[in-house]
């Protein structure tokens, strides 16, 4: 390809995969898989590689790349990020519908058309674009200045660096208003993610969002899953709204993402409605929120009501009740995990939060509790997030008696007895075989991502621990039906099931099992990258230090753990028994540097009967070939199955030589 052409190549796959972020993070429609997205971008970074000088601050290859920060600059809002005035009953809502239609001279039968808005609990940010590309993100700050966070924000990955132009024409410039905000799952996935790693935890999402935003180093943000939801606008240049639906209606055309739980409603009642309706969805929404927002949608109507103090008297904040209550703590006991950290726990006289009733709340480590000064017996403030664990905020010192207890987690495991060992701020059990680890192993290995044992859930592993029939991982592939049969709840065909399950996981791919082992640090892509260094189980339990640290990205904390991993006896003879009862083990089949399709460019399109797609890549691959999500003057065979799409299409003008699958069997 000469120069011209892959500068046009480029700017295809910019605007390619700007449009497949639109799709996927917007319109939650994607059209193309998630391995077909990454060879796009796999292309575009080899031509940018190729061609650095045509490399801008807008690709989607540069949302990660810059060097730490010392300090954050500061950014002054052109138009104020004004707070909210906030009500907490259904009368003081009415009354705020009230005062608009006085001040706007309407009688009390007249309607005022509102907008409702779930009210995230995240962190208020302003991205400026020019022109349609993103200039500058800094945080709502004192409201009239914040800081300038432009490199972190660019790592969320459901922000556009580029405002979509299919649907709508860009504006000169646009200041838009969102909140970043951290999904509930990925708080919790983020918070053990950080167990395993020995990393202190967050206390809540919110606190998760606003810390990863505001790091110096744009490197840690971009591990952290944030994500981002846009209200409102600041100043615009080029475009003119008549209402707040019609902006969050444009802003999603322009590939930001607006909530799709916004509502226009007619009239405060049925603003009040839609506020009782998200409250009782409250818990099921995937991520955290604290109230309902409710906004005059005519902005003539809103410049009319202008600004009091320093809140818009057009919109008002309909919270929902505290999630917080006052509870005394009875005892604290110490909870074993599966990587053998020591949790403390308070055990608290039930008390309702969010119509919830909790009795158990995280400390998280014995640092939390000196830091806050937690004791037995103390009055403490608890707050529950969502399905969030609860948590204590803080000790009511005045209503304490004297004989609270102070507490410090044991120097014995209390399940197994074995040392406990302190490591930076956590306390781990040393006993390879404790069953408080054992549950939460076995659970480990058996999960979809790892072995895939269909059935051996958390209830059947509990029995099958609990019972004595597996003290050892090994221990799955020597169980049998007759064993499983006697266990409550088990009949012969769900035994039969499970022991069927439990085979088919012998053939699983070796970085499965690597992960599966539940070696510290070693999560699925770190298992793949020892893969791909390492063919075989042997040789990765010969490798020192210096071979693993060859791998990008593993360093000398991870590389230590493996180490450490199979220099353990015990976990060496755990691999021959595993082996011994038939799990497999496969060496990695390395692509071959020469093959009949070296060199060749193939693009799938259509239904395949004899493949799936991922099966016909891996098959094109150990032949030597490259396949590709997308036709260029590059492809040398365009695969068309039934009802082949666009691609074949853009085959044809090119010149490609579109083939069947018949013939794709054939040349292979």
């Amino acid at each position: 390809m000469d120069k011209k052409g892959v500068e046009k190549r480029i700017n295809e796959l910019r605007e390619e995969i700007d449009y497949h972020n639109y799709l996927y993070y917007v319109l939650d429609s994607p059209e193309i898989s998630d391995a077909e997205y990454d060879r796009l971008m796999q292309e575009l970074i080899r031509l940018e590689n190729e061609r650095p000088d045509l490399i801008t601050p807008y690709s989607p290859t540069q949302r990660v790349g810059a060097p730490p920060l010392e300090e954050f600059a500061s950014v002054t809002h052109t138009i104020p990020m004004l707070s909210l005035s906030n009500t907490e009953t259904e009368e003081e809502t009415m009354e705020f519908d009230k005062r608009i239609k006085r001040f706007l001279h309407l009688s009390e039968n007249e309607y005022v058309e509102y907008v409702a808005e779930p009210k995230l609990d995240g962190l208020a940010v302003e991205v400026v674009y020019e022109e349609g590309r993103l200039k500058v993100g800094s945080t709502r700050g004192d409201g009239f200045t914040g800081e300038d966070v432009t490199l972190n924000i660019k790592t969320i990955r459901t922000l556009p660096l580029n405002l979509i132009k299919k649907y709508e024409a860009r504006p000169a410039r646009l200041e838009v208003r969102g909140e970043v905000f951290i999904r509930l799952q990925d708080f919790r996935d983020l918070n053990r993610h950080r167990e395993e790693s020995g990393e202190p935890l967050f206390a809540n999402p919110r606190n998760a969002a606003a810390g990863s935003l505001r790091q110096l180093d744009p490197g840690i943000t971009a591990k952290r899953p944030l994500d981002i939801f846009f209200y409102g606008i600041g100043e615009i240049a080029g475009r003119s709204f008549e209402t707040q639906w019609e902006i969050l209606n444009t802003l999603k055309r322009w590939g930001l993402k607006t909530n799709p739980l916004n509502k226009p409603c007619n009239g405060i009642r049925e603003a009040i409605e839609y506020y009782r309706e998200i409250g009782n969805r409250r818990d099921s929404l995937g991520f955290e929120i604290d109230g309902v927002v409710i906004k005059v949608n005519n902005l003539d109507l809103q410049g009319r009501l202008g600004t009091v103090a320093r809140s818009p008297r057009w919109a008002v904040a309909y919270k929902f009740e505290p999630r917080q209550a006052t509870t005394r703590i009875l005892k604290i006991e110490a909870q074993v995990g599966r990587t053998g950290i020591l949790t403390p726990v308070a055990i608290m006289e039930p008390v309702k939060i969010g119509g919830v009733t909790v009795s158990r709340s995280t400390l998280h480590n014995q640092d939390e509790i000196n830091r806050k000064d937690v004791r037995a017996g103390d009055w403490v403030l608890v707050q529950r997030a969502g399905d969030v664990i609860p948590e204590v905020v803080k000790v009511i010192i005045s209503k304490r008696s004297g004989k609270e207890t102070p507490y410090k987690l044991p120097d014995e495991c209390p399940v197994c007895g074995s040392d406990v060992l302190k490591e930076d701020v956590y306390y781990r059990c040393t006993g390879i075989n404790c069953p408080a680890q054992l549950k939460e192993r076995v659970r480990h290995f058996a999960s979809r991502r790892a072995m895939d044992i269909e059935g051996l859930g958390e209830k059947l592993t509990e029995q099958l621990v609990d019972k004595g029939l597996v003290k050892n991982i090994s221990d799955i592939y020597y169980l049998t039906k007759d064993q499983l049969s006697a266990l409550e709840r088990m009949a012969d065909k769900s035994s039969q099931n499970i022991i069927d399950a439990i085979e088919w996981s012998k053939e699983k791919e070796l970085y499965r099992i690597i992960y599966a082992l539940g070696i510290r640090h070693v999560g699925e892509q770190t298992a793949k990258l020892l893969v791909s260094e390492f063919a075989s189980i042997e040789d990765l339990i010969s490798a020192g230090e210096d071979d693993l640290m060859k791998i990008e990205t593993i360093g000398p904390e991870i590389a230590q753990s493996v180490i450490r991993f199979f220099g353990e006896k015990n976990n060496l003879k755990e691999i021959e028994r595993l082996k011994g009862a038939g799990v497999k083990f496969p060496p990695l089949q390395r692509v071959k540097e020469k093959g009949i399709l070296t060199g060749r460019v193939f693009v799938f399109t259509g239904t395949l009967h004899s493949f799936t797609r991922d099966k016909a890549k891996e098959k094109v691959e150990s032949l030597g070939g490259h396949v590709s999500s997308s036709v260029s003057e590059n492809t040398d065979f365009v695969v068309a199955g039934k009802d082949p799409g666009s691609k074949a299409q853009k085959a044809k003008e090119l010149g490609v030589k579109i083939i069947t699958e018949d013939e794709f069997i054939k040349m292979i």
